[in-house]
This record gives structure tokens, sequence and C-alpha cells, in this order.
């Protein structure tokens, strides 16, 4: 049986790594890799809770879940993206995020390496490409966001911090009335180390409730409100 004290614990190492999502430009279908093979389920609900709607499916070859959660936010679709693209900002406000170093950056891709400050487990580092798209929707401008490990242009690994190697996914924002937004959110990341995936899958749906609270409380921020398409 899995104590709430595992899952907890798990969760904070999720909670770092969905947070730190950026921009990939492309259609939810796209997370895939040789690494991660693509998904061979269809999605099954797993939880609806505080306005967030929870999915998985199962990957070939892989034990760990791939999610997919689907939720309302109280803030227009500009706002949340500013929020999700801010990665310079994120040890101000996203937990456990220790470091975050800016190494490239073009119009519409960036290159950041990012470090986790864990209790109780090793920090976390990895380094992300990104890149972001926006498209008209009937209801005024659509933001795609997805994201990829690119470790290999990033520094070196150091001692006494786990590499973590598979973390990819997207958010999808889109306008859904006034000044609202119909985030759906796609990820799939393996924590690093030697974590059970029982655990790092249970913990998932924990971590991505508080994604969404975190990600909906910073986005009423003045900064962030003032933000245009």
């Amino acid at each position: 049986m899995i104590s709430r004290f595992s899952v907890n614990l798990i969760a904070t190492v999720f909670l770092a790594l969905l947070l730190s999502g950026q921009a990939f430009a492309g259609d939810e279908n796209a997370v895939g890799s040789a690494a991660c093979p693509r998904a061979t389920t269809a999605w099954e609900q797993v939880a609806n809770r505080d306005g967030v709607v929870i999915y998985n499916r199962t990957r070939a070859g892989s034990s760990l879940k791939e999610f997919k959660s689907v939720g309302l936010m109280d803030s227009p679709p500009s706002a949340v993206y500013a929020v999700l693209n801010d990665a310079k900002s994120y040890p101000s406000f996203m937990p456990y995020s220790a470091e975050v170093r800016i190494l490239k950056q073009t119009d519409g891709a960036i290159v950041a390496y990012h470090r986790l400050a864990l209790p109780l487990v090793d920090d976390r580092d990895y380094t992300l490409r990104s890149e972001h798209s926006k498209s008209s929707g009937p209801a005024g401008p659509v933001y795609h966001i997805h994201w990829k490990p690119a470790n290999d242009l990033g520094p070196a690994q150091k001692p006494g911090v786990q590499r973590v190697k598979v973390c990819e996914g997207s958010w999808l924002l889109e306008p859904t009335g006034a000044g609202t937004t119909r985030a759906t959110y796609l990820i799939y990341s393996d924590t690093g180390g030697a974590i059970p995936a029982v655990f790092a899958n249970n913990a998932s749906r924990v971590a991505i409730r508080k994604v969404f609270a975190a990600i909906r409380k910073e986005a009423h921020e003045p900064k962030y409100t003032s933000a245009k398409g």
C-alpha cells in the first residue's frame, strides 16, 4: 500500500518538474521520441477534483504513465502564457525551483537550465529546449506550448545532483469567454533515481492539481495581467 507520505514526497519532485514546462511547438500527439515512445492506449479519466480533470495512458515499453489534464483558469490565455513562459522568474514563485539559467534565446525559442532543490532527496536538474506558437481561434488567440529535454545543450552533470533525462509535454491555452482560459496540459516525465513507477504515477495526480493552483494564482499578478498576445 502506498502511504500518503510517500505520495506527497514523490509529488514534490513531480511538482517541480511539471511546473517547469516551457514551450515546444506542435500538437498533443507530437509528444514522443525514440527514447520516449508514443502511447499505445487510449486516454482514461483517473481524477476530477479542484476543477481539473486528469487522464492517463500508457506508452509502449514504459511503466510510467503519460498524463493529460484539462481545467479552467480565471485569467486570459495571454496572462497564463506569460506565467508559463517566464522561466527566469520561476525561483521566485515555483516550488522547489532553485536555479534557472537562460542559455540561449532567439525569436520564439529558448534553451534553459533548471535545478530543483527538493526535500529529503537529491537535487534534480535538466536543460529544456522550448519554442512557442500562437494561432487564431474563434474566440481569440490560442497558445500552443510544448517542451522537450536538451541536456546536450546544457552544463555537464554535477556530483550529488540527479540528472532528469525524460521531461516532455505541452500546454494548449484556449480562450473560453470573458477573460478565462481552457488549459490542456500533457506531461510525460521521469523523476530520475530509484523511484518506483507506482509511486511516481500516483504522485503525478497530486502534483498536477498543485500545478494548476499555482498558475491560477500567479496569473493574477500585475506583470502578467498586463501581458498582451
